[in-house]
């Protein structure tokens, strides 16, 4: 019966209307499948959200887009409309613009590896740049060698195959007689770029996942290769417009929308998933069940059968998540300035010794990243500028709602660091807004505020993502706490996955 309804048109219910969700919603639809999405709370989008206040709007979540080809991908396999007729996207360039903590500063342009060695070399000094490039060439290495297996096909069931194998090609470090090679991050800043400004600038990127560069394979090279291969997008408007753009086309191909809708548990039938029970007591019977939601999510809501069997990838909790501060300015954008500043943190060890070891609260300064856009769909008029400050902080799970002086020491310390960025900063804040752990906890469901991060080969598995098929038949999962894991692009890419495993079955083996 269910082979005839992958055939045929099946029910899908889907749990969430998140990103990765809403990517398989579209394509399950587009295949002849009826599609319901049912969303805990009253919006899509899950953890792209928009705030808005006194003529100002502000992207409460993701702020920038790569790897806009996976959206892009989406919305011609789904219908006629090409992404670019549904939102306008904008390449950033500079891509990021760095203030270091000796006080250097540097403006890397985007997707060009010869301005980027020239700007590299002109900030830092000689060979500087020369040293990031041959770092951008071993981290294409590392890429193409885990481009399919962690982003374009489902996990492979000997998994611990990329668990095992470190897939960036470490340069040979002689250190008191022995020869070794960078089996972390931040090994491979210390021996290969032997810069503590290229240092931090590596890290940054790992850091901005919240992940440890301390502790994090050496594969972690991907996460700045690809932002440097691929570019870094806005979406004018905000990148809520994305979201909107997703969520019309899911619409447009008759996926249902149940909003306010809480899924207390998976309806389960011969062993197999048979719809969704919601909190009102209804419930809504299908043949495919499609899960974005968190792992803890997840393991309330399967009550009998088997969410990861034995031997599979165990789900990631994530240790990290976000302060943002969105600030409200009087007076213009001034011409010239960058969309992205990184404002790197005074004292690096110590910044990653308070954020993996101690509570919200302490008085380190963090490493913040300043958005401006120059999008005047932000703001109530020219004679304004709405700028998001960011930084990393623990999750808050097992430690409860972090107190207010504490929030208000980070806030303080946050916008003390974007005063590099914006010297006037103080003088022209007209209000702010501050967002913790605990609204994303609220809006997203991941435990503490939670915020995954993408999968990465190496470090003995710790960073791979449960594979979105589960140990209970017709059962699925979507979304960034599912292979290939963390971050706007990879959430899409997992909606690909899902409904290739659903449309095509077991056999299914990636785009081509």
């Amino acid at each position: 019966m269910v082979a005839d309804k992958v055939a045929g048109m099946a029910r899908i219910a889907v749990i969430g209307a998140g990103m990765g969700a809403m990517a398989a919603a579209a394509r399950l639809a587009v295949a002849g499948h009826r599609v319901a999405v049912y969303e805990r709370t009253d919006t899509y989008g899950g953890a792209v959200r928009r705030f808005e206040r006194d003529g100002f709007r502000f992207d409460s979540g993701p702020g920038l887009l790569t790897l806009p080809a996976v959206y892009r991908d989406l919305f011609l396999k789904t219908g006629k409309e090409p992404l670019e007729a549904c939102v306008e996207l904008v390449q950033v360039d500079p891509s990021s613009r760095h203030v270091f903590a000796d006080g250097t500063q540097v403006s890397l342009p985007n997707a060009s590896r010869a301005g980027v060695v020239a700007a590299l070399d002109e900030a830092l000094g000689a060979a500087a740049g020369q040293r990031w490039g041959d770092f951008l060439v071993r981290a294409r290495e590392a890429w193409d060698r885990t481009r399919r297996p962690l982003l374009e096909e489902p996990l492979w069931p000997n998994w611990s195959v990329l668990a095992e194998r470190e897939p960036y090609p470490a340069v040979p470090h002689k250190r008191l007689l022995r020869t070794r090679r960078a089996t972390t991050l931040a090994e491979v800043a210390a021996w290969e770029l032997r810069d503590p400004r290229l240092a931090a600038l590596l890290e940054s990127h790992a850091l901005a996942y919240g992940l440890d560069p301390r502790a994090v394979p050496a594969s972690a090279a991907v996460l700045p290769y690809m932002e440097h291969a691929f570019g870094t997008w806005y979406v004018r408007g905000g990148i809520r417009e994305l979201a909107r753009a997703v969520h019309e086309r899911c619409v447009a191909r008759k996926v249902e929308f149940v909003f306010g809708a809480e899924v207390t548990g998976l309806l389960e039938k011969d062993g197999r998933a048979a719809g969704v029970e919601l909190a009102d007591g209804s419930v809504a019977e299908a043949d495919f069940v499609v899960a974005g939601t968190a792992p803890a999510v997840v393991d309330r809501l399967v009550r009998e059968s088997v969410v990861r069997p034995a031997g599979g990838v165990p789900a990631q909790r994530g240790a990290a998540s976000r302060l943002t501060v969105l600030m409200a300015l009087r007076g213009p954008r001034p011409e010239g300035v960058a969309h992205r500043t990184v404002v790197h943190a005074p004292d690096r060890e110590g910044e990653l010794e308070a954020l993996f070891g101690t509570p919200l609260g302490t008085d380190t300064r963090p490493t913040v990243t300043v958005l401006r856009p120059d999008d005047p769909k932000l703001v109530p008029d020219s004679a304004h500028e709405a700028i998001t400050l960011t930084s990393v902080v623990p999750a808050q799970t097992g430690r409860g709602r972090p107190e207010q002086p504490d929030v208000d020491r980070g806030v303080e310390h946050m916008i003390a660091a974007a005063g590099r960025a914006v010297p006037d900063l103080r003088e022209r804040l007209l209000w702010h807004e501050v967002r913790t752990p605990a609204e994303i906890a609220e809006e997203t469901g991941a435990e503490g505020g939670s915020v995954p991060a993408p999968a990465l080969a190496a470090g003995a598995g710790g960073l791979l993502h449960p594979s979105n098929s589960t140990g209970t038949p017709g059962l699925f999962t979507v979304g960034g706490w599912s292979h290939p894991g963390g971050g706007l692009a990879h959430a899409g890419m997992s909606g690909a996955l899902v409904a290739g495993l659903i449309v095509e079955g077991p056999e299914f083996r990636g785009s081509q």
